[in-house]
């Protein structure tokens, strides 16, 4: 038996030997990381001799950038993975954002509101009409196809997946065609719409309970339609 497993290693041997052979050395990426942490310090600095805020902008941008890629955050995966299968881990995470961000923007706008901001406020929030449904039903299918929405095709080309390149192309066109043709659509589809603005309905706090306690239900709700799957 130890002659046949001596000569089943030696037979083995030489394919093993050219498997190890024709794998590829892994790169060392660190001169890389520094090179490009030297980059971005050096525009920076570049940027922080202007007067105006692209300084913040660019590290903005760098840190959302690097948490976005670290994360893996996506909405079209919150929105996608529930379907496919059956996680709805980004989904909680994206609710956690909203949660987040609704006492953020309602302590900005509440500070606006208080500095002298026209009441009720009207003139700041975008009607809601058949354009809105239609519209979110069209970015949902291009992100989808896409592979990633807006956040999620910038990641994954600096990643360096260049065919999300395709995707952010059209994404720039279809964008900068529809600023210039917003005004036509403004006027005879979005504007016929209803404005609805929570603080002039519930009141300030009112409308951020509101708020958390629908972004609540819809956790719980996903929690449970995770466990229904997984338990099929």
């Amino acid at each position: 038996m130890s002659a046949n497993g001596t000569a089943s290693s030696i037979q083995r041997s030489p394919s093993s030997s050219r498997a190890r052979a024709r794998r590829k050395p892994k790169k060392n990426q660190i001169p890389v990381g520094i090179l490009v942490l030297i980059v971005i310090a050096v525009i920076g600095v570049l940027l922080s001799l202007q007067t105006n805020n692209t300084f913040l902008f660019w590290m903005t941008g760098i840190a959302f950038g690097f948490i976005l890629q670290k994360a893996r955050f996506c909405f079209t995966a919150s929105m996608r993975d529930p379907y496919l299968t059956g996680s709805t881990s980004i989904t909680r995470a994206v609710l956690i954002a909203f949660a987040i961000t609704t006492i953020g923007f309602t302590a900005i706008k509440y500070g606006a509101f208080r500095s002298g901001l026209p009441i009720p406020g009207m003139g700041y929030v975008a009607p809601i009409s058949l354009a809105t449904v239609i519209g979110a039903f069209l970015f949902g299918i291009g992100m989808v196809i896409a592979g990633g929405c807006a956040s999620g095709t910038l990641m994954r080309v600096g990643e360096g997946f260049w065919m999300q390149l395709i995707a952010l192309s059209f994404f720039v066109i279809g964008s900068l065609l529809g600023a210039n043709h917003f005004g036509f659509w403004k006027e005879f589809f979005i504007s016929k719409g209803p404005r609805i603005f929570l603080p002039d309905v519930f009141g300030w706090f009112g409308a951020v309970v509101v708020q958390l306690l629908v972004i609540l239900f819809l956790y719980i709700a996903a929690v449970k339609y995770e466990r229904a799957k997984t338990n099929q």
